[in-house]
């Protein structure tokens, strides 16, 4: 197992993509099992409607992550817009460990902070706003006390929904905005930021206070997709096998 970290967000899985499930799976056994950690910032699947939802590709992935931790891999996860409602079964089921919406990590010295990135598109005043109400433990637990037949049809309704509000906004509205970006990194004492969830890869540099640093911004996997790999030495894009 080499020292080595990997960073991967906005799969996206459903029955819809099913190339992009398979070549996961085979980054799983391949790629992830010769690191000694993996980072999910969110978006693994496109709609989770909870932990009762054994379909696939779940339950494929889960077996995946299962396999991937009892070799030796230590496996995170934090929630994005499309996976807010994957909860502790999850985790147990898998061996994964759940993160909260901001995380700092100690990355080979450095330490490094981790998001989805939709808490930094504060721009986008009607995404922020339904956030607030949809991410509170009482909309959570009405949303999974319904039946999962009935939560499959609000998911579709959703991802409609969506669409038509993504089609009236502007690429600078639904990016991160910079004060909400050296907002965080200051709140966290650190001057390195992972996130995903733009669907813009790229490393920027900043300069937080006088003190230079980096955002690092992951790729949605569209079949072009690179995993974030960092090691003592520092950093490298890994194309997926």
């Amino acid at each position: 197992m080499r020292r080595e970290t990997l960073f991967v967000s906005d799969l996206h899985l459903s029955t819809a993509r099913p190339d992009t499930a398979r070549r996961f799976l085979r980054f799983l056994d391949a790629q992830a099992s010769q690191a000694e950690r993996l980072y999910i910032l969110g978006d693994l699947f496109d709609a989770y409607l909870g932990d009762d939802d054994d379909s696939q590709p779940n339950r494929a992935v889960k077996a995946g992550l299962r396999r991937l931790v009892d070799g030796g891999t230590e496996v995170f996860f934090q929630h994005g817009n499309r996976d807010f409602l994957l909860g502790q079964r999850f985790a147990e089921e898998t061996g994964v460990r759940l993160l909260g919406d901001y995380a700092v990590i100690d990355l080979y010295g450095t330490p490094t902070l981790l998001t989805h990135g939709d808490l930094l598109c504060t721009d986008d005043v009607q995404y922020q706003t339904a956030r607030a109400r949809i991410r509170t433990d009482a909309w959570k637990q009405d949303a999974l006390g319904k039946p999962l037949w009935l939560r499959r049809l609000y998911a579709r309704w959703y991802r409609i929904k969506s669409g038509l509000d993504k089609s009236g906004k502007t690429y600078e509205i639904m990016d991160v905005n910079g004060d909400a970006v050296a907002e965080a990194l200051r709140g966290a004492g650190v001057a390195r930021l992972i996130h995903g969830h733009t669907h813009r890869p790229q490393v920027h540099d900043m300069n937080i206070e006088g003190k230079s640093g980096q955002r690092f911004v992951l790729p949605e996997w569209n079949g072009e997709e690179w995993a974030l790999c960092f090691d003592a030495a520092g950093y490298r894009r890994e194309r997926i096998a």
